[in-house]
């Protein structure tokens, strides 16, 4: 890997999400040496993945390079990798660029999306946890939009045009939210030779309500704001399989289509090399204690998603939101400091900042503790959180100026093709 001999202690962090990131910031200028490995070289910011997807940001304003965290710190390197196994005993990471020793190990890998075991659906939906399935999304969104635009088989067209998304988690519901304002927006304008009302978008979820984790409230608004905009709400709906565009569920209810999104769940993106006592198996999370370090290990740590850290307030862990993960990062960056003066470590206490999903123009719905609402209030302080917790001046300001020009003339900028849609077999070995 060419990292420079050292007699300062070797933290490697895995993983520049929210969680690694946060911590390499505030290692800056320590007695440690800091290396960060990632099979990408930038960070996503992933709750406006789906704003990629429907057109309404380009792909670099939610990116920022990992490198530029570092640059001017000698004691801080950046190797482009991919982590196969961890070896405990030798305290060595395996990669595909070669091996490395660490001192301390911070595993911040974050989540891979959940297919719950079923190949068929892995195989054929598509999904939306990295920036180049996002740009997968939008371009196979667009060419299904052209391929009806001048079929002549009302079924095919059909089929085309219909949309169906599994999970109405903040994914699913911003989601539908933007193909809906799409539809109603953008699409009449660009193919004015086409009906847009055979356009149909339906949102399909297990629980009785979309939103589960949210408040009831907050839930009951989001379903009338997103049927307002007419997406079709199926709840206690299970999908069974996808193949030949064919959806089914476990009941009577099937689709035909030709877009079907998979945002139903996520499980931990673990690595090998960990004994079964150090991770709960079926939600692939390392089991860590209050100071985010691995049951039974000293030097390895978990944050964020992929750690799974049990108390009386959270005893299934925290959520697996970008809070938990930056908080995690910040407190461990502070720890990382007292070992090195001796000093007894702090341990981790969640402040939970609330919970919010937007659905439209105007329309979110927020969740701070006891308080719940929603509408337009709830979309400013949505627009504004987003933008203060994005990386980099830059990203900001494009994003900034992109959601003004569309909110001013009701426009998506990016509907743009940029390269053909790939199946996701193709797109998980790209990524």
């Amino acid at each position: 890997m060419n990292i420079p001999d050292t007699k300062e202690p070797r933290i490697v962090i895995i993983g520049g999400g929210f969680g690694g990131m946060n911590l390499i910031k505030n290692l800056k200028k320590t007695g440690y040496q800091v290396v960060l490995l990632d099979k990408r070289n930038f960070h996503t910011f992933q709750p406006l993945l789906y704003q990629v997807s429907t057109s309404g940001l380009e792909p670099e304003s939610i990116a920022y390079p990992l490198r530029k965290i570092i640059r001017k710190q000698k004691n801080m390197h950046f190797r482009l990798a991919e982590v196969n196994r961890i070896d405990t005993n030798l305290q060595k990471i395996r990669t595909d660029i070669g091996d490395l020793h660490y001192d301390h190990l911070v595993i911040a890998t974050g989540t891979r999306t959940n297919f719950f075991g079923n190949k068929t659906i892995e195989e054929n939906a598509v999904w939306m946890k990295s920036l180049p399935q996002a740009l997968n999304i939008r371009s196979l969104m667009f060419e299904n939009l052209e391929k009806a635009n001048r079929t002549e088989d009302p079924v095919k067209r059909k089929e085309l045009l219909r949309f169906v998304i599994a999970g109405a988690g903040p994914t699913g519901v911003e989601l539908s939210g933007a193909l809906a304002e799409l539809k109603s927006n953008v699409l009449q304008a660009d193919y004015p030779d086409m009906d847009i009302s055979e356009i149909e978008i339906h949102l399909i979820e297990g629980a009785d309500r979309v939103l589960p984790p949210f408040s009831k409230q907050s839930s009951e608004k989001a379903q009338k704001f997103l049927e307002d905009m007419g997406v079709t709400i199926h709840l206690e709906t299970f999908v069974g399989n996808y193949e030949n565009n064919l959806v089914t569920t476990k009941g009577d209810l099937s689709f035909n289509t030709a877009t079907f999104i998979w945002s139903a769940g996520v499980t931990g993106a673990s690595i090998e090399g960990f004994e079964v006592t150090s991770l709960v198996p079926k939600l692939n999370r390392y089991k860590v204690d209050v100071y985010n370090r691995v049951a039974g290990f000293q030097n390895i740590y978990a944050i964020g998603d992929i750690a799974l850290m049990e108390s009386e307030e959270y005893p299934k862990g925290h959520p697996q939101l970008a809070q938990p993960a930056i908080q995690q990062g910040k407190n461990l960056s502070k720890n990382f400091k007292k070992m090195l003066r001796g000093e007894e470590l702090n341990p981790f206490k969640y402040f939970d900042k609330g919970s919010m999903a937007t659905i439209g123009r105007n329309k979110a719905v927020v969740d701070m503790g006891k308080i719940h609402f929603g509408g337009f209030f709830a979309w400013f302080i949505w627009m504004f959180i987003h933008l203060w917790f994005l990386v980099g001046f830059r990203n900001r300001m494009v994003t900034f100026f992109n959601w003004t020009y569309s909110y001013i003339n009701y426009d998506k900028a990016a509907r743009l093709i940029v390269r053909p849609f790939k199946q996701n077999k193709i797109i998980a070995e790209e990524d």
